[in-house]
């Protein structure tokens, strides 16, 4: 079968590709470059929304970004059996009805007609709230999304399956906070998380006219929700693999900072009227540029050296920020935290294949975005901890980014010596 998909010309390739997936296959994954724009467009603007616009200090809005970046990872692990149970088309329609709702709602808080809403209640409680409804709606649209590629995609395609549903995720991740920024110089910064909102509800209608449920599997076998949490004490019961992502939330709670401390930094120390959402499109831009050719060139490298090698990059890319606290060294500084993230991420997920038991692969596999979620709310609660002390009491914001370093520095050593001492040979379970 091999030999047959090589010999293959590129105009069979072709009509492979344009016969092998069918329609759900993209509807779903259009409407996830849309999910993508709309979460990361309220995501760049949030922290200076929070800190601007609704009077939060920079501790409370902080967390609060935190809050809303780290939620999703965490409802992620159960969002799939939850997908699985409701179907595929529900799900996603369930999921841009509460998203809508949701970013309508933020970017509704200071409206004369949330007055009530507000007044019977404290303004960070409300904010709480709002902030954790997008969390249930991402939780359903990734593992429906993914399900669908690989149900609606025959097998010889369904890799470039893999690979378009990747790409179009990078292209709304770089759209979202392009478009942030356009709503937010021609409008009001409200209006960001309008437009968010009113880009989910166009693919509500978009799935229910459009979206067939795809195909199940016969020996597919729909977990419970019980069976999920039972999956969830096995892997918590994992000690090697419970520390190696203990360790790892180290490179997230660094990662995250380009969205929860960078904003409120640049307006704070560098230009008050620097369009910090346009800088955020840095990362995904690099990511989509260069991921072949930073792949290519990094392939023969052993999965966990990769690892702590674009852990360390990461880390050490904020210097360029503390030695000339500029915009254009900003943008320098998210394209060198992009190339830290191109060079581990595949090969994190690599990694963790390795360490989870043959029959536990998917479970595992799920849990490895914990850390993205940990590192979101643990960065959120460092950062606005580091802009307060170091910025506002001590007037040394400098040193906000070599404690990120710091953590960044530790982190690649602890990996460093978890590789030492507790190295995973390939095709071995741990």
């Amino acid at each position: 079968m091999e030999t047959q998909q090589a010999n293959l010309t590129f105009s069979q390739r072709l009509e492979e590709i344009r016969t092998g997936f069918e329609r759900p296959f993209w509807v779903a994954n259009i409407s996830e470059l849309f999910e993508r724009l709309s979460y990361y467009a309220a995501f760049a603007s949030l922290a200076r929304y929070l800190h601007d616009t609704l009077n939060f200090g920079v501790e409370r809005a902080s967390s609060l970004t935190g809050l809303f970046g780290g939620l999703v990872w965490f409802m992620a692990v159960f969002g799939g059996a939850l997908a699985d149970r409701l179907g595929f088309r529900r799900a996603l329609s369930l999921a841009y009805l509460v998203l809508s709702i949701s970013y309508f709602l933020l970017g509704s808080i200071g409206a004369p007609w949330l007055a009530p809403l507000r007044n019977a209640m404290p303004l960070v409680v409300l904010v709480s709230i709002v902030l954790m409804l997008p969390a249930f709606g991402v939780a359903l649209v990734k593992p429906s999304v993914v399900g669908t590629t690989a149900r609606a995609s025959n097998e010889n395609v369904r890799s470039i399956g893999y690979s378009i549903y990747y790409t179009l995720v990078n292209v709304g991740s770089a759209a979202g906070p392009y478009l942030a920024s356009w709503v937010h110089q021609h409008m009001s910064v409200e209006n960001v998380f309008r437009v968010a909102a009113l880009s989910v509800f166009v693919m509500l209608f978009f799935v229910l006219l459009l979206f067939k449920e795809p195909r199940r599997s016969e020996e597919a076998k729909v977990a419970t929700l019980g069976e999920v949490a039972r999956n969830f004490l096995a892997v918590l019961s994992h000690p090697r693999f419970m520390l190696f992502l203990l360790i790892f939330t180290g490179y997230w709670i660094v990662f995250w900072q380009e969205f929860i401390a960078l904003p409120l930094y640049i307006s704070a120390y560098i230009d008050p009227k620097a369009d910090t959402e346009l800088i955020l499109v840095t990362d995904p831009l690099v990511v989509i540029c260069f991921t072949m050719l930073i792949s290519y060139l990094f392939k023969r490298m052993a999965a966990f050296h990769a690892i702590i090698l674009g852990t360390l990059v990461t880390s050490l890319a904020w210097i360029i920020l503390i030695v000339r606290p500029t915009v254009p060294m900003a943008v320098l500084t998210l394209v060198g935290v992009a190339i830290g993230e191109i060079i581990q991420q595949p090969r994190y997920y690599e990694y963790i294949s390795r360490l989870a038991p043959a029959e536990q692969q998917g479970t595992y596999m799920g849990f490895a975005f914990l850390p993205l979620g940990i590192g979101s709310l643990i960065g959120g609660k460092f950062s606005g901890w580091l802009m307060h002390t170091y910025g506002e009491q001590l007037h040394k914001p400098q040193m906000i980014w070599w404690a990120v370093v710091g953590v960044g520095v530790a982190t690649t050593l602890l990996l460093w010596i978890y590789d030492r001492l507790l190295r995973v040979d390939a095709g071995k379970s741990a």
